[in-house]
């Protein structure tokens, strides 16, 4: 029984994986109604949350890891400040279209931005540390994971309060989330290796 619980959290964080993978270029680079875009940024942070849990399962059938654990819980809050992010974002923008007079609350959304951009940053650096000598991710997951969160981290924190790509430098989250996508394919394409590694006691 306790098995098939870590097989099924493993399964559901594939999905959650997969499900921000589509949903973050989404709200990103189309131009949503407004209800659909409110709707994906809700799902979306969850999403993330969800993708990291299963992934720090699946890291921690190798060995048990403090940093794949680390990276959980940052990602869970980079999830939900991305969600608060965007809802703000897009009520502010609503608000503004439809009043007499703008409303400027840019700093409110380009801090939370920023803090998104830390967690997620913070996350990726632990899961890519708890990926090395992991037979199914290794140096070849962790080496692209230590650059891109730092990087994120750098560049957010360096050109704060302007996002990196306005202030003549480039957006690293299309990168982040590439490698997310990555983990999670590799994640589905170690469900057999997760299955075997359960039902030998490991």
């Amino acid at each position: 029984m306790a098995d098939t619980v870590e097989i099924r959290w493993i399964e559901v964080g594939i999905v959650g994986g997969l499900g921000a993978s589509v949903l973050y270029p989404l709200l990103v680079f189309a131009p949503l109604p407004l209800a659909v875009g409110a709707a994906a940024a809700g799902l979306l942070g969850p999403a993330i949350g969800i993708g990291s849990l299963g992934l720090r399962r699946l890291v921690d059938l190798e060995r048990h890891s403090v940093t794949a654990t680390l990276g959980a819980i940052a990602n869970v809050t980079a999830g939900a400040l991305f969600t608060a992010m965007a809802l703000v974002q897009l009520a502010v923008r609503h608000r503004a279209a439809a009043a007499a007079a703008p409303v400027d609350m840019v700093g409110v959304w380009l801090g939370l931005d920023v803090a998104w951009d830390v967690y997620i940053g913070l996350g990726t650096l632990f899961f890519a540390w708890s990926m090395l000598g992991h037979p199914r991710f290794g140096r070849p997951f962790a080496i692209p994971g230590f650059i891109v969160g730092a990087l994120v981290l750098g560049l957010n924190l360096r050109t704060f309060p302007t996002p990196p790509a306005e202030a003549g430098s480039f957006d690293v989250g299309p990168f982040v989330g590439l490698w997310y996508l990555a983990a999670s394919i590799q994640s589905w394409r170690s469900l057999s290796w997760a299955r075997e590694r359960l039902s030998s006691g490991a």
